[in-house]
């Protein structure tokens, strides 16, 4: 039976957490501080121990530092949540960061998985979450899921939309990964020539075409012994799919213009900003490749999903731009209420693009009526909906949506088709089917 030590100086707390472990089927030892806690391990070392961080005796999070308890794991508790102590939990290698009061629910999921799972890796560098930032629900439990998923040789699958950085996720698991000492090839497959990116992943021989006057190497063959992050897999072509899945099956490769098999000694994480199945169901995704991709798949959350990370994101980058020019500018409350406000269709990359923006207009306080955002009307309400009559067609409901999606980013259509989940061209294509394509109109530069 799996042993757990509860540690908070709030008796009622830890009387609590020992009534759900017992329902779990734990075997429970409690202490109120530090002190009480090195004499409970001494006499049984816990297979999971439940940490405050704020202890009368000292920091919670330096006392698990200290200890040398292989196979135990550690969940860290908190009432006082911050950027910094999520990601130094992570680092410590947390099976979990609660928030006090702490959920009921999420504890008992926690200590159910916990009971049966393997110890908590190490990481492969300090560094892995640091520029993840974040204290959310979303973002919690994906670090946690990038912990347990990062020592295997799982393919990873990262789902989001644009701008949720899915680089970063992919960077992070490679960083706790045994293959964090090799290198990690980011591979964009929508930037890449459909004529050449056979070529790039895989590398040519000297003369297997026209211009091809030495031997190339392949990111394959570049990142051996470390992963390769292939973002965007839907815009890669089917053949080419069809090469992928058999090195994915293989272990081997072949250099364009030879036929002789090099093995693929790389981690595969592969990412994309359409939902799998539908891509699958267009014809843009091989179910085959799609399975072999998704044996451990991740989701991202969008920012709008991401309750108080808003914030935190936006402090981040503007600290970072103080850093850069020694400077010491702020956001004037009004401005954070406007970042909360504004839904972020772009995410991430996004935010931090307007956080630039809004730095370089304003002097020392920044003020949502210096046009932060650089939307201004533009800036798309949470609270529009669009009414379709039962019976309608799904061509008129279509027209419906798209028309009033573009109305609510002010004529924007980048930002139009990114709510939309489409390509550009095709809300262009749309738009001319329905007759409302201003050739006259210009994109704003600031969000082209």
């Amino acid at each position: 039976m799996a042993h757990l030590l509860i540690v908070d100086d709030e008796t009622a707390i830890r009387e609590l957490i020992a009534e759900i472990a017992n329902d779990e089927g734990y075997t429970t030892a409690l202490a109120g501080d530090i002190r009480q806690a090195r004499i409970q391990i001494e006499r049984q070392q816990p297979d999971v121990i439940v940490l405050d961080m704020s202890l009368p005796d000292g920091n919670g999070m330096e006392f698990w530092q200290s200890l040398d308890l292989p196979g135990t794991q550690v969940v860290f508790m908190t009432g006082h949540s911050s950027v910094d102590s999520a990601i130094e939990a992570l680092r410590c290698g947390a099976a979990d960061y609660l928030l006090k009061p702490v959920s009921l629910r999420r504890l008992r999921t926690t200590l159910d998985q916990l009971k049966s799972s393997a110890p908590a890796p190490a990481a492969g560098s300090d560094d892995a979450f640091a520029k993840m930032i974040g204290t959310s629900r979303g973002m919690q439990l994906l670090c946690t899921y990038i912990q347990k998923v990062a020592p295997t040789q799982a393919t990873v699958l990262l789902v989001g939309e644009s701008g949720t950085g899915k680089e970063l996720a992919a960077e992070a698991i490679h960083l706790i990964s045994p293959r964090h000492d090799k290198p990690f090839m980011p591979i964009n497959c929508g930037a890449i020539s459909p004529n050449l990116i056979e070529s790039e992943l895989f590398g040519h021989e000297k003369g297997s075409f026209t211009g091809a006057d030495r031997q190339h190497k392949g990111y394959f063959e570049r990142a051996r012994g470390g992963t390769v992050f292939l973002d965007e897999i839907t815009e890669m072509s089917m053949e080419l799919q069809v090469r992928l899945l058999r090195v994915l099956e293989s272990g081997r490769f072949m250099r364009v213009g030879t036929h002789e098999e090099i093995e693929a000694d790389v981690r595969i994480v592969a990412a994309t900003n359409r939902n799998p199945d539908e891509a699958v169901a267009n014809g843009v995704l091989r179910e085959d490749l799609y399975h072999r991709l998704s044996v451990f798949p991740l989701e991202l959350p969008p920012l709008r999903e991401r309750d108080g990370d808003v914030v935190l994101l936006a402090e981040h980058f503007l600290a970072l731009l103080n850093e850069e020019h020694n400077t010491r500018k702020r956001f004037a409350p009004e401005a954070i209420e406007a970042v909360q406000a504004y839904s972020w269709p772009g995410n991430i990359r996004e935010l931090r693009n307007y956080v630039y923006r809004s730095y370089i207009l304003n002097d020392e306080l920044i003020k949502s009526d210096a046009n932060f955002f650089g939307l201004g009307e533009y800036a798309p309400s949470r609270d529009s909906d669009v009414m379709v009559a039962v019976g309608a067609s799904l061509a008129d409901a279509n027209r419906q949506l798209i028309l009033a999606t573009l109305k609510q980013c002010g004529g924007v259509k980048k930002t139009a088709a990114k709510m939309l989940g489409i390509s550009l061209k095709t809300l262009y294509n749309r738009l001319e089917e329905y007759g409302a394509v201003d050739d006259d109109a210009q994109e704003p530069s600031s969000i082209r």
